[in-house]
C-alpha cells in the first residue's frame, strides 16, 4: 500500500477525497492562529530573544543544519545562544529534558542529542515549547534562544523567525495535510522574517547550501575524512529522517553509488538495521548516528554536513539581530545599548 505521502506531489483521486479534511484541517489551524493573535488563547514571551526556525510543510527541509550554523554564529557575535526543541521519538517520563551530548537519544530525541554533540550550546526539549524555554533559562545564562522547529506553536513568543524550504520538493501539491505537505498556507510566508531555501532560491528568498560533507568513522567521532575517499563505490546509505532521498541523493552528488535503506522518520534502529554481512561500508547521517554508535562496527560512518546560507541572509540577519536587546536590561552581546 502506498504511504500518504506518495501523493503529496499530485492532484490525484485520493488527494479530492482528503480535501474536505484539508479544509478542516485548515480552519482549525486558522482559528488557533486568531484565538493567539486577540489574546484569547496566551502567549509566553521571555526576557532573551527567541528565534524559531521552522517549516511549513512536513518532512526534512534542512532546518537543523541552519540551527546548528546560527549557533555556531551568534556565539562568535558575543551571543550565549541556546537550542530547545520537541524532543520527538524521546521516551522520558516527565519534561523538561536538558540534553547533553551524551544524553540517550531513546530518552529525549535523537535530534536533541545531535544538536548537542553538534553545537556545544544547551539544549533543552519538552512537547510544551515555552516549558523548554523556561527551563534552558532556569538552569544557563543563555541570552538567546534558539527553537528548532516550533513555528506553529503560537504559545511561544517569539522575535524573530525563519521558514526553511525544500529547494526541490518546495510545497508538493500546495494542499494542507492530509490532503498536502503543508501545516499551514504557503501565504504564511509573507509573515516570516526570513524565508531560506535549501537549494535555488527564488524571488523573496535566501538560498542555503550544504558544504562537502565529511565521514566520520561512528567509533572514532573526531577523526574525519573526506567523503571523496568512497568516491566511485557501493555503500550501503541509511537514513531514517523525514525525506531519505535528499541523503541518498547527497552522496550521488558527490560520486558514491549508494544501496538505499530508507526507515520512517526518527526510526528506532537496532543492529540488524545496519548489518549487511558483505563488508561494503555503511553511511548514515548525523541524527541516525547518535542511535547506533552503541552497536555499531568499525565500517559505519557518519555523514556530516554543514550549512553556509548566502551573503544576503548573513547580512539581513544581522540587521534583525541589531533590533533585539539579549535580555531585560536592553543589552547586546557587545554590551551597548539596543535603539
Amino acid at each position: 500500500m502506498k504511504r500518504l505521502d506518495s501523493y503529496w506531489n499530485s492532484r490525484s483521486a485520493i488527494v479530492w477525497l482528503l480535501l474536505p479534511l484539508a479544509l478542516v484541517f485548515g480552519a482549525v489551524a486558522g482559528l488557533r492562529r486568531v484565538l493567539y493573535r486577540f489574546g484569547i488563547l496566551s502567549i509566553r514571551r521571555f526576557p532573551v530573544p527567541v528565534i524559531v526556525v521552522g517549516n511549513l510543510s512536513v518532512g526534512g527541509t534542512g532546518k537543523t543544519p541552519l540551527v546548528i550554523w546560527l549557533a555556531e554564529y551568534l556565539h562568535g557575535k558575543g551571543w550565549r545562544p541556546g537550542i530547545v526543541a520537541r524532543g520527538y521519538g524521546g521516551r522520558a517520563t516527565h519534561w523538561p529534558q536538558q540534553v547533553r551530548g551524551d544524553s540517550d537519544p531513546a530518552v529525549v530525541g535523537d535530534e536533541a542529542v545531535m544538536l548537542a554533540q553538534r553545537s556545544g550550546c544547551p539544549v533543552c526539549v519538552a512537547p510544551d515549547r515555552p516549558a523548554a524555554v523556561a527551563a534552558l533559562l532556569q538552569h544557563t545564562d543563555c541570552n538567546i534562544v534558539l527553537s528548532d522547529d516550533g513555528l506553529q506553536h503560537y504559545a511561544l513568543g517569539r522575535d524573530i523567525e525563519i521558514v526553511v524550504i525544500d529547494g526541490q520538493r518546495r510545497f508538493g501539491n500546495g494542499l494542507l495535510l492530509p490532503a498536502g505537505p503543508l501545516r499551514e498556507p504557503v501565504r504564511r510566508l509573507g509573515q516570516v522574517d526570513l524565508v531560506v531555501t535549501n537549494g535555488a532560491a527564488q524571488a523573496g528568498e535566501f538560498a542555503m547550501r550544504l558544504r562537502r560533507p565529511e565521514l566520520l568513522p561512528l567509533h572514532q567521532p573526531t577523526a574525519a575524512i573526506a567523503i571523496a575517499h568512497f568516491e566511485g563505490a557501493q555503500v550501503h546509505a541509511v537514513a531514517g529522517i523525514g525525506n531519505p532521498q535528499r541523503f541518498f541523493q547527497l552522496l550521488r552528488r558527490h560520486g558514491l553509488q549508494p544501496l538505499e535503506h530508507p526507515f520512517p522518520d526518527h526510526h528506532a534502529f537496532v543492529p540488524g538495521d545496519i548489518r549487511f554481512g558483505d563488508g561494503l561500508p555503511v553511511l548514515m547521517t548525523e541524527k541516525d548516528a547518535v542511535k547506533c554508535r552503541r552497536f555499531a562496527d568499525d565500517d559505519c560512518w557518519t555523514v556530516r554536513v554543514e550549512a553556509q546560507p548566502d551573503a544576503s541572509f548573513v547580512h539581513r540577519l544581522n540587521e534583525l539581530l541589531a533590533q533585539l536587546p539579549s535580555d531585560s536590561t536592553g543589552e547586546l552581546p557587545n554590551g551597548q545599548k539596543a535603539a
